[in-house]
């Protein structure tokens, strides 16, 4: 035996000395992925397609591990795990091995699975993520924004751009998201908005020398709703100012002649994509693109090295993959039955007596919706959106993806069946013949003196240095003119009532009182029966 393992061994090492291909032979036939030499090589060659995704290839290989992670490939996985999902994703859950690449210097199977990726979204440079799209946002703003930099963005901004704000030291100069007090939510930036803001951002700082450092947009909002990215694209290249997209909810357009066209393909010059929401990826895999030469992608490089783990799921990764090469090898058929469906559900739930349809004449200023996200109103049911989506789930097993304190929404996706929209119809119906007043009069959830859009924000501290201010909480009655410590964001309709580094209103606490007493959740306070506020001593140090 011991001769045989000192030959084997010995032949190995002939084979390594020689410098032959490795080669793994699997049902695609052989896998050969490009050295960095032949990389320099073909750099202008098309990427080679195999059955099987580079990176889902790369771990299908088996061996004997000396190596992290202490599960040893699912050797000795918990037991209570792997009875809710097996033991084959332990099998594949894998460090930074040479053979798997590395994503922070790729020149393999990522490296391969990125340019695929990059060339079938219309990319000149596409990253993969970990971190999710909060990860994406960060390092966009990050490696656009200096400290003392200003930012454009509005105000209904994902967590992650004040997080990013206190990162890069950018100050924010905001702009109001149309917002409609009927359905309760926010939808999005017209290009009047854009222009004036950004107008009015120059003018403010052409006098010390500068310019704003970038402008952020969110599109598709979290109901579907797409600002006009192509107009305001041209407004920020006029001046010269690259245009960050959040495209989180939107990693799906342009797949399909009835999805909205795509930020990239609109000019957008960063573009964060949540490839886990409607594509297929596993939760937490996202991708950051870039297009054009206004952002310097290496410091995209810098930025994403220092915001992701060094040690990034292999499974994350390959999910990204695998996701793509499922869009890619369906393009412009995959989503078929899924709007197919989602068509056909708006077609019923519109004539049910009592429930609202979001549709364009509800924003006429914006040029699409995706039209697999469904928002229902039950305003005129006489109930709040929260007691809908409890009886739906209770009552007929429906799960929705956002609820507010007017309306219900619901993603439709790649695994929606029709069997699930006939229990989502069925649930509807219900609520209409349970509720509908008999004389069709309507109960007002929402008060219009109550708007969430406030236009007297008073900004004492940029968030990053309130981030680091020394902190004390105080009673809410006690918290009036003190400068907030804390991002309080109420959900609906998704905009913060209150951002660190901001004066506290008495507008602001009446509208946070006034949302939670209907219902609305929220997010970011430390205390969430808002009894208490934290707020910054300026006094004090950090």
């Amino acid at each position: 035996m011991k001769n045989y393992i000192s030959k084997a061994l010995e032949l190995e090492r002939i084979k390594v000395t020689r410098g032959e291909k490795q080669e793994q032979k699997g049902q695609c036939g052989i896998l050969e992925f490009e050295t960095t030499d032949n990389i320099n090589r073909n750099d202008n060659e098309k990427v080679k397609f195999c059955r099987f995704p580079p990176l889902v290839s790369a771990l299908k290989g088996k061996c004997s591990s000396f190596h992290f992670p202490g599960h040893n490939r699912g050797q000795a996985a918990p037991s209570s795990l792997t009875q809710l999902i097996g033991e084959r994703p332990f099998l594949h859950d894998l460090p930074e091995l040479p053979e798997l690449d590395n994503l922070f210097a790729p020149e393999g199977p990522i490296l391969e699975a990125q340019k695929q990726a990059a060339e079938l979204f219309g990319a000149s440079e596409t990253w993969f993520l970990v971190g999710g799209s909060t990860c994406g946002v960060q390092a966009a703003i990050m490696a656009t924004c200096l400290p003392g930099d200003t930012l454009i963005l509005p105000r209904n901004s994902h967590i992650s751009a004040v997080s990013a704000m206190v990162l890069s030291g950018a100050a924010p100069k905001y702009i109001f998201p149309e917002y409609d007090p009927r359905w309760d939510i926010a939808a999005g930036i017209t290009p009047s908005q854009a222009s004036t803001m950004v107008e009015e951002a120059i003018k403010e700082l052409e006098m010390e020398g500068r310019k704003p450092a970038a402008v952020l947009v969110i599109s598709p909002s979290y109901h579907g709703i797409c600002s006009d990215i192509n107009a305001i694209s041209k407004l920020c290249h006029n001046n010269k100012i690259p245009i960050i997209v959040d495209e989180a909810h939107g990693a799906h357009f342009g797949f399909h002649p009835q999805l909205p066209i795509s930020a990239l393909a609109q000019g957008a010059d960063l573009v964060v994509q949540s490839t886990h929401k409607v594509l297929c990826s596993l939760t937490q895999s996202s991708m950051l693109h870039v297009s054009g030469n206004i952002v310097d992608r290496e410091k995209i490089c810098r930025c994403l090295q220092t915001l992701q783990s060094s040690s990034p799921s292999y499974l994350l990764l390959a999910s990204l993959d695998a996701a793509r090469a499922q869009l890619s090898d369906n393009h412009g058929t995959i989503f078929n039955q899924a709007i197919e469906l989602a068509v056909e559900a708006k077609s019923v739930i519109d004539k049910i007596p009592g429930i609202t349809l979001i549709d364009i004449p509800d924003f006429p200023k914006f040029p699409a919706i995706d039209p697999l996200r469904v928002t229902v109103g039950v305003w005129h049911l006489g109930i709040s959106g929260f007691e809908a989506d409890n009886i739906l789930y209770r009552d007929f097993g429906v799960v929705s993806e956002l609820v507010g304190t007017q309306s219900i929404t619901f993603a439709f996706n790649l695994g929606t069946k029709r069997e699930h929209v006939l229990r989502l119809i069925s649930g509807l119906k219900c609520l209409s013949a349970t509720f509908l007043p008999a004389d069709g009069s309507v109960i007002r959830l929402v008060d219009l003196e109550y708007l969430a859009v406030f236009d007297d924000i008073n900004m004492v501290l940029s968030p990053r240095d309130a981030f680091f201010a020394r902190k004390r909480t105080v009673s809410i009655e006690e918290s009036l003119g003190e400068i907030c410590g804390e991002l309080i964001c109420p959900y609906p309709p998704g905009i913060p009532a209150l951002i660190p580094g901001e004066v506290i209103t008495e507008r602001a606490l009446q509208y946070l009182l006034h949302v939670k007493s209907k219902g609305a959740t929220i997010s970011g306070a430390a205390d969430r029966f808002l009894s208490s506020l934290v707020v910054c001593d300026v006094d004090g140090e950090a």
